[in-house]
């Protein structure tokens, strides 16, 4: 038998209480040829055991560590088990619909795109409202000088000059398939989110892996505008649609998920990601940024400060208990971060002081 030409590697998103439910509506919905890679960073226990026997039946490789990985450095792990031509990342609260694959790469085939993303939607019902159908990052003048010029800072007086002032903008959000269905057809897009996601092999092996600095956010533009700098282009395939499960409604994070999420959307990793990714670029800190510094932790006061408040007041809100409730989870995190930091720390020194 020919071998795959395509390899999937899944990945953690920010918990795993979707986990089985997505691998098994992987096998379901995906009739086209396929490698797996499972990168599984210190799941609970049974959900390492379920995936252990999966692996066995099913004939992936089931990659595990003992400690949490970030997006960024999960995806580099299965990246390099890759040996197909094209690698398609996706997250584990992914749900598919059927035939989702292989649309994706008849599109990068005809195409020759360097990325091509689906239609990704988000919550239930399944496949009806929409997350992302694509964006941009620059006004059109902007993006189109961003592709021929490399960005240098060139001595100026003015503290921003040559500097890129970027502004993010995701199409379609939050609107219903059934309305704007008929509107969306294949196209070249500013960027793609990493919930799912083909890239072309060989553009790894010419300009490197995924960049590990970004811990938590903005990977997905980073890697848009390296493909963007390099020439590459990037489309959206519409008729390939997937569904992440996780965000509200969904159903209150369960108490094992509750360290890596914390870890995985801290203070701390946002922060540096954001810095790491306005250094690389140039960019202009603008409000794009300060909006973002000055909400650093919303999604832990969603899913985790507020339900806990509401649970102690018979499902009210009252302000002054949520205010005190985020100030100690602050505490918290700045905690479990800097522990985790340290654990890697000692993970990446053990590992190379093994001989090879």
């Amino acid at each position: 038998m020919e071998k795959p030409q395509i390899t999937i590697v899944v990945v953690p998103r920010e918990r795993f209480g979707f986990a089985r439910e997505s691998l098994e509506s992987l096998y379901e919905n995906t009739k086209f040829s396929f490698n797996l890679v499972y990168v599984d960073n210190n799941s609970p226990a049974k959900l390492r055991r379920y995936l252990e026997t999966e692996a066995e039946a099913k004939g992936f490789q089931l990659i595990q560590t003992d400690y949490y990985l970030s997006p960024n450095q999960a995806r580099n792990v299965g990246l390099a088990r890759v040996k197909s031509k094209y690698v398609v990342f996706v997250d584990n609260d992914i749900i598919f619909s059927s035939g989702w694959l292989e649309t994706l790469f008849n599109c990068a085939e005809e195409t020759e795109a360097t990325v091509v993303g689906p239609l990704v939607c988000q919550h239930q019902p399944l496949h009806e409202i929409i997350h992302c159908a694509g964006g941009e990052y620059f006004p059109p003048e902007e993006f189109a000088r961003f592709k021929c010029n490399r960005g240098e800072v060139s001595p100026q007086t003015s503290e921003n000059k040559g500097k890129w002032n970027i502004k993010e903008k995701i199409y379609r959000q939050t609107q219903r398939l059934s309305e704007v269905g008929n509107k969306l057809k294949r196209q070249p897009t500013g960027f793609i989110e990493f919930h799912c996601m083909l890239v072309r092999t060989d553009f790894f092996k010419k300009f490197g892996f995924l960049d590990e600095g970004l811990l938590c956010t903005k990977e997905y533009l980073d890697l848009a505008m390296t493909v963007t700098k390099a020439g590459g282009t990037i489309y959206l395939e519409p008729t390939s649609i997937v569904t992440f499960l996780s965000h509200p409604p969904a159903p209150l994070l369960q108490l094992s998920d509750i360290p890596y999420f914390m870890i995985r959307w801290s203070d701390a990793w946002e922060l540096a990601s954001l810095k790491h990714f306005s250094k690389k670029w140039n960019l202009v800190e603008n409000e794009y940024f300060t909006r973002r510094y000055k909400r650093l932790g919303w999604r832990r006061l969603g899913e985790i400060v507020k339900p806990f408040s509401r649970s102690l007041t018979f499902g009210r809100d009252w302000e002054p208990l949520t205010t005190f409730l985020k100030h100690w989870e602050k505490k918290l995190n700045r905690y479990l971060s800097d522990r985790h930091t340290k654990k890697q720390a000692q993970h990446r020194l053990a590992s190379a002081s093994i001989p090879s």
